[in-house]
């Protein structure tokens, strides 16, 4: 028995807001979109063509108030192969959250609050 990773689910508030931000930051575009017939949610998967992996952008209609996170302690891990300018792109974009510095690498959130791990490759 074999499984294979597929993709991660993050519940967004603004649908729109949250493509342009992955696009923007990390290069992520609309593979594929799910719409619910009575509009109550819509499914947005965004990939590359650097990785099969996808992420699942999911809208719920209902929902307005932000997700609670809780320690938000869950996080997606991106390797880039120009670390320095991905980071001068995420500081001018100001959504760095944090660095370590002694590690070599930087997180950024997107605009509902998740954490982004950016690694260089090594």
């Amino acid at each position: 028995m074999e499984f294979k990773l597929v993709h991660n689910n993050l519940n967004v508030l603004d649908l729109e807001k949250s493509l342009k931000f992955y696009e923007e930051a990390l290069g992520l575009k609309e593979v594929r979109r799910i719409a619910a017939p009575d509009g109550s949610f819509i499914l947005v998967f965004i990939a590359n063509k650097n990785s099969d992996h996808q992420i699942e952008l999911t809208w719920l209609r209902d929902k307005k108030e932000p997700y609670d996170l809780g320690d938000n302690e869950i996080h997606i891990a991106f390797k880039v192969d120009d670390y320095e300018g991905a980071y001068a792109r995420h500081k001018k974009m100001g959504c760095i959250c944090y660095e370590n510095s002694a590690m070599g690498i930087y997180f950024i959130n997107d605009p509902d609050g998740y954490w982004l791990e950016i690694i260089p490759y090594r």
